[in-house]
């Protein structure tokens, strides 16, 4: 058996949850491949032979891929599925995207958010807001699979020696065009990878209370910053920020959470923390 794992890049560099999602492929097939759809994307391409466990890596540029739209990227997926027993995306927003299309189009049961491989077929995913943890068992021939990175180490990222394949671009879906991105420029660690978070929840009572105890900390700690949904939905912290069942996954080493309740929706997002410290009002 043979996973392709579909990577998740910027034209230049490998984004930190493919690696975890490579780990995740290694537990599930004997041979592991890399997908990096782009343009001009052979920095990435390069970038994805170093990762440790990695077999191949194929390499698709087209103009068409340059803006991961959903579509395109699912066409190039869908082009070389038949060769493989797994296909694997990062639990992220983009891999959110793509992965249910191309499990449409395999007529396929979609397998999401897998936290552990027990064995090819079998896959523990946490349901109920993460109270409760299903064991899912696929008969299909191909398993479409999103990865929760928080359940995986991510794997090494140099010391591999993977061969790159060039594949010729599969045609786009036509039904629909790139216009435009606006991107929220950080200083401060990505939410999703940080090793320190500390998040603020509506009991701060207002958002210039927030941002005058919230980020001076992070910034002390160098950390990244997150909100309950209460403070986001208060306007506290833009949604970006939110960490919970309906915002980001975060596993880091130290979390610090100030004048959060510790509603459910907020543990789903944020339990399998390292450690834990909660801050009341």
């Amino acid at each position: 058996m043979t996973a392709l794992v579909i990577a998740e890049h910027d034209n230049s560099a490998i984004k930190g949850a493919t690696l975890n999602t490579v780990t995740a492929a290694l537990a599930c097939a004997g041979e592991v491949h890399v997908l990096v759809a782009g343009h001009n994307a052979a920095a990435a391409a390069q970038a994805a032979a170093q990762i440790a466990g990695v077999a191949k890596v194929i390499h698709a540029d087209s103009a068409e891929l340059a803006d991961a739209l959903a579509e395109n990227v699912a066409a190039q997926v869908l082009a070389l599925a038949a060769n493989y027993s797994h296909l694997l995306f990062a639990a992220t927003a983009a891999g959110k995207n793509v992965a249910p299309r191309v499990a449409a189009k395999l007529d396929v049961a979609q397998v999401s958010e897998i936290t552990k491989v027990i064995s090819a077929d079998t896959f523990e995913r946490p349901i109920y807001a993460g109270n409760a943890i299903a064991t899912v068992q696929s008969l299909d021939a191909t398993k479409v699979l999103t990865v929760r990175s928080t359940g995986f180490d991510a794997a090494v990222a140099t010391g591999g020696s993977a061969a790159v394949e060039t594949v010729a671009a599969a045609a786009g879906a036509g039904q629909s065009r790139f216009l435009g991105r606006e991107v929220t420029k950080n200083d401060r660690p990505e939410l999703t990878a940080a090793k320190i978070v500390v998040s603020g929840g509506r009991a701060l009572g207002s958002k210039e209370q927030f941002d005058a105890v919230m980020e001076p900390l992070a910034d002390k700690l160098g950390a990244a910053l997150g909100a309950s949904r209460a403070a986001v939905d208060a306007g506290y912290a833009p949604n970006d920020l939110q960490v919970g069942q309906t915002g980001k996954i975060v596993a880091p080493q130290l979390y610090v959470a100030v004048g959060i309740s510790g509603a459910i929706q907020h543990l789903a997002g944020m339990k399998d923390s390292k450690v834990i410290v909660a801050i009341n009002k």
